[in-house]
């Protein structure tokens, strides 16, 4: 029993659609590859699927280059002659571009003779610088905005920093081994900060134990 006929229209789903084309197009390679050996003939096939992959077939000692070549000598016509004739069309046209380009620059610079352009054209060229000072002032004023932000969050970075270390300290007065006391005692030590705000702390020695010896040497001073 043959199979149905199919009807001939675009497949909708994307996976039968890929799956019909790499096997119908390694059917047709297979043909080609037949035909080529069988009559000797000069095949090449360049397919581009739907997901523009690349595939092409060529036959035996046949290239690409020389297809095009027997190709052009078969229909009479040089497909290269006309692609450099674009070609050159193209790079005249992006000439015309270029000098103009450099010759508005000139102007803007005041290189350029300005008594030939006529009072809409310096209008125009008028236009034109102050239109390219505006672009630059912005971008100008937006490095000077990121630089000033960056600036200050380190500046409020320090300051932080600052603050916890002020606070450690104040903790570490009022630790009773430190020996804190208000204005007394003939040793004093005064710390005063970077940011304008003084604290005064008063310091002085605790007493500690001293030897039998030790004492006795302090005694003897003393009576010196």
């Amino acid at each position: 029993m043959g199979r149905g006929k199919i009807e001939i229209k675009k497949i909708e789903n994307s996976t039968n659609r890929q799956v019909t084309y790499s096997k119908r197009r390694n059917g047709i390679f297979k043909k080609a590859q037949e035909l080529s050996v069988l009559c000797d003939a000069k095949i090449s096939i360049i397919m581009l699927s739907s997901s523009g992959k690349y595939h092409e077939f060529l036959g035996p000692n046949v290239t690409m280059k020389n297809m095009y070549d027997q190709y052009q000598k078969t229909i009479g016509i040089d497909l290269w002659v006309s692609h450099y004739e674009k070609m050159q069309e193209q790079m005249r046209q992006l000439k015309e571009i270029n000098d103009q380009l450099r010759k508005e620059i000139r102007q803007r610079i005041g290189e350029d003779n300005l008594n030939d352009l006529s009072m809409e054209q310096l209008q125009g060229l008028e236009k034109n610088i102050d239109a390219s000072l505006s672009l630059v002032r912005g971008r100008k004023y937006h490095d000077i905005k990121t630089k000033t932000d960056t600036y200050r969050k380190k500046v409020k970075n320090l300051e932080e920093r600052h603050g916890n270390l002020l606070s450690d300290f104040e903790v570490k007065c009022e630790d009773p081994q430190y020996g804190l006391v208000d204005n007394e005692g003939d040793y004093e030590s005064e710390a005063a900060f970077a940011n304008g705000v003084s604290n005064l702390y008063a310091f002085h020695l605790q007493p500690t134990q001293l030897s039998h010896g030790e004492a006795l040497g302090f005694h003897d001073l003393r009576l010196g």
